[in-house]
This record gives C-alpha cells, sequence and structure tokens, in this order.
C-alpha cells in the first residue's frame, strides 16, 4: 500500500522519478506506487521492457569488461547511474584492477542516499548528486578531481541518460562538453531509446506512443534517430559493430539472444574512442 510506503528525508514520494522507474524495471524494491504506475502504463504498450532495462545492464556489465580488461581503463565516470543493482561498474571493474576508481552521478537524491550507504567502505568510489545540464559542474567538483586524474584516459559512461535530455536542453552540447573534457586514449559509451522511424513502423509507432507517456508522466523521455544518436559522438571513432542493439554489441560467447521484439529495436547502444 502506498500509505505503508517510507521514503528517506526529503524524498517527495508523489512524483514519479527515472531512476525508481528504471529500478523497478530491473526487480529492485527502491520504488515507490507512482513510479510503479508510470511502469506498469508503459508496460501495456511494451511489456518486454523489464528485459530491455536487463538488456541495458548486461550492456553495460560488457562494456566495462571490455574497458577494463582489454583497454586497460582503469577509471570511470558513471553519468546517471541510477540505483545500486548487481553488477555496478566499480563491481565489473574492480575484477580487472582492484584500484579502478569510479565516480557515479546522479540528479536523484535517494541514489546518493543509496548509493553512499552502500559504498561508504569502498575507498576507490564515490557518488555525486549533480545534474547532467552542468557538465562543468560534475568535472570540476572536487569528488571528481580528487577520484578521477583527467592526464589519462577515462571511460565516460552515458548510459540512460542523453534520451531524459529535451532537445531544447541540447543534449549534442551537454555530450560534446563532456567528451571535450577527456584526455586522448578515453572511451565513451552511451545507451539511448531510439525510434527506428520508417524501418520499422510498428515499434516506431510503440516507441512515440511510451514516449508520449513517459513525457506525460516524467517530464521527460526521447526517442531519437540513429543519426542524432551518432551525432553525440562525431569526431570519435565509434567502434564495431556501431549503434546497435544492446544485445548484438559483442555478445559473450554461449550468450543466449532475446527475442527480436519491437522492444529490441528501440533500445540501442555504442562505443567510441577519442583518438
Amino acid at each position: 500500500m502506498a500509505s505503508q510506503e517510507a521514503a528517506p528525508s526529503g524524498i517527495d514520494m508523489s512524483v514519479p522519478s527515472v531512476a525508481r522507474v528504471y529500478d523497478f524495471m530491473l526487480g529492485g524494491k527502491d520504488n515507490f506506487a507512482v513510479d510503479r504506475a508510470v511502469a506498469e502504463h508503459a508496460l501495456r504498450i511494451t511489456p518486454d521492457g523489464p528485459e530491455a532495462a536487463q538488456a541495458n545492464r548486461a550492456f553495460l556489465r560488457r562494456v566495462v569488461r571490455f574497458l577494463a580488461a582489454d583497454q586497460g581503463i582503469d577509471q570511470f565516470l558513471d553519468l546517471g547511474s541510477g540505483l545500486p543493482t548487481q553488477g555496478n561498474v566499480h563491481q565489473v571493474a574492480t575484477q580487472h584492477n582492484a584500484q579502478s576508481r569510479v565516480v557515479y552521478v546522479d540528479n536523484d537524491p535517494i541514489v546518493l542516499a543509496h548509493g553512499r550507504a552502500l559504498l561508504a567502505d569502498a575507498g576507490t568510489t564515490t557518488v555525486l548528486q549533480a545534474d547532467i545540464r552542468s557538465p562543468e559542474a560534475i568535472l570540476d567538483h572536487p569528488e571528481t578531481r580528487r577520484f578521477l586524474d583527467f592526464s589519462r584516459p577515462v571511460g565516460l559512461l552515458l548510459f540512460g541518460i542523453l534520451h531524459h535530455l529535451r532537445d531544447d536542453e541540447d543534449p549534442k552540447s551537454v555530450a560534446r562538453r563532456l567528451i571535450d573534457a577527456l584526455p586522448s586514449g578515453s572511451y565513451v559509451a552511451i545507451s539511448h531509446f531510439r525510434d527506428p522511424g520508417e524501418r520499422d513502423p510498428e515499434a516506431s509507432r510503440k516507441a512515440r506512443e511510451v514516449e508520449r507517456i513517459f513525457n506525460e508522466s516524467l517530464g521527460t523521455g526521447r526517442w531519437r534517430t540513429d543519426e542524432e544518436i551518432l551525432s553525440y559522438v562525431e569526431g570519435l571513432e565509434v567502434l564495431e559493430p556501431g549503434l546497435v542493439p544492446f544485445a548484438e554489441w559483442r555478445p559473450e560467447p554461449g550468450e543466449t539472444a532475446p527475442s527480436q521484439s519491437d522492444t529490441y529495436h528501440t533500445f540501442v547502444g555504442l562505443v567510441a574512442y577519442k583518438p
């Protein structure tokens, strides 16, 4: 019952949160009735939303493993990190280098509360409450500068965050300002809602309908074209296999491919290298 729910001080349980809706999709427990109502409304149109959320997390883990194990990246800036779940960036990265350093950033105060509790004893990881719309405030934050050395390559993780910036908030400019701050040899990974357009009219129709629900209830959410998503990393080298559905980005040997539903084609990701 919603009346029995309790939240940390300063959390408004009457207003849905992107991070908590995503937590619900992942099967988490850090969400409230208002968040579940938004998720369940969207799931009436795209019932495999939880599978897409899980695929996004699996893509994140593969990317971090690739960067840490194969490319020697030992410091990560994770923007829009969301609520703690299994297989977080620091958990994957430290499997390959115990000294890997991670800065998590989210604008939801409940993420800060839960994240700091989880990471209380982790000397190489921190959590900031900040907004991606002010990238310089994140880059210049004392904690960011204490944990990350910008004279060496960084893994910038933009998972499920740029599609929550409206067009008038200029997500391309936000991404560019973050990328410009990275040294050569850095990597950028992005996951994003995609509108496949005329290539898949039915998936496109459903994407637009879920976009409407998200904007009416959360005030955010944009399903963009391939061209719009790729514009975030102009000037960088997009690694193979390019911008693809999550499951198609370098799957692990023996990994079972999910069914190719409409939702499968509307959640995509890429990794790019800064020469």
